[in-house]
């Protein structure tokens, strides 16, 4: 037997393959320096005689000073997603962490102390974000003052400054003094964004922060988001219906049936000529067990249904629409 027959590897056996199979199963992938990351997060509600599936094995990395929307139709997921990382839900299987906290483990005292400390909150509805008879600067100062800590000589001073500093940030130093019925809707919303920051959160999150405001107002708003995230350094995750929004921020994931589908991420490029430009690219994301949601309106294009016939080359794989013999 020549040398070359006896260095060569034996061939991998199929328990083997197996093994290794599941062992990239159960170890998730990401970035050590990730904010959220979901792992085939799932969310089932259960009512009498129904039984609903919202979330169906969602992956999603965010990681740290990241700006990102979600965007989805009615019942895609992703307000349920939403609501697990503001640990006003909690998820039926799966993983989910932010900021190191175990979304599934937690008590309900450290669920309190997350949605005090770890998250800011901004709700579609202003009603829900400010206290209407508080000025703009108490409704900042207000969580700050129920955060818990013990008060202390000092405090009270820092406490205006981190105010001040929030309000000035986004612009609206000037309305301090002003209560909400004062304020115009986009207005309100800053001073929302304010007081979501004010315990300096790991984490923003917002839930259809624009949907009552014009478009204007509405551009505002998110211009007033990517201040805080390059200011301040905040991971900003916002959820909407619209997908103009891909044009806002510099990472849009798609949910659909309850699993991301496709995200466009945005670049900013310089000419030759030193004019500076925006495109995007959209990708399809990919789940650890190789599942692939192609956008809709591409199988739709292709009169795609049932299947698709797949062809592997060197650096890439193609898909082609399947068709039956005649």
């Amino acid at each position: 037997m020549s040398s070359t027959e006896t260095d060569k590897p034996a061939e991998p056996t199929y328990e083997e393959l197996q093994r290794r199979a599941k062992a990239s199963r159960d170890v998730p992938t990401y970035s050590h320096d990730a904010v959220i990351v979901c792992d085939r997060l799932v969310r089932i509600f259960t009512t009498d005689t129904v039984e609903v599936q919202a979330l169906q094995g969602l992956d999603l990395t965010v990681t740290k000073s990241d700006l990102v929307a979600l965007v989805g139709a009615s019942g895609s997921g992703k307000s349920t997603l939403l609501n697990i990382l503001a640990g006003l839900d909690a998820p039926t299987a799966g993983s989910a962490t932010v900021d190191g906290n175990d979304l599934l483990q937690m008590t309900s005292r450290q669920r309190l102390d997350y949605r005090r400390h770890t998250i800011g909150f901004v709700w579609q509805q202003t009603a829900r974000n400010l206290m209407p008879f508080l000025t703009a600067a108490q409704n900042v100062t207000l969580p700050m003052q129920l955060n818990g800590r013990r008060f202390s000589p000092g405090l009270g001073k820092q406490r205006a400054n981190r105010t001040n500093q929030l309000l000035e940030t986004l612009g609206i130093g000037h309305l301090a003094d002003r209560r909400p019925a004062q304020l115009s809707g986009g207005e309100q919303q800053r001073v929302a964004i304010a007081v979501a920051l004010a315990n300096n959160p790991a984490l923003l999150l917002a839930d259809e922060p624009t949907g009552e405001l014009d478009t204007e107002t509405a551009d505002g708003i998110f211009q007033a988001f990517r201040t805080v995230n390059q200011e301040l350094g905040t991971t900003v995750v916002i959820v909407t219906h619209d997908p103009m929004v891909a044009g806002e921020v510099r990472r849009t994931v798609a949910v659909r049936d309850g699993r991301t589908s496709t995200e466009i991420l945005r670049h900013t490029l310089t000419g030759d000529d030193g004019a500076r430009h925006t495109s995007h690219t959209e990708y399809a994301m990919l789940d650890r067990s190789g599942r692939v949601q192609l956008p809709r309106e591409f199988l739709e294009a292709l009169g795609i249904r049932h299947r698709v016939a797949l062809n592997l080359g060197t650096d890439h794989i193609t898909v082609h629409p399947h068709n039956e013999p005649a």
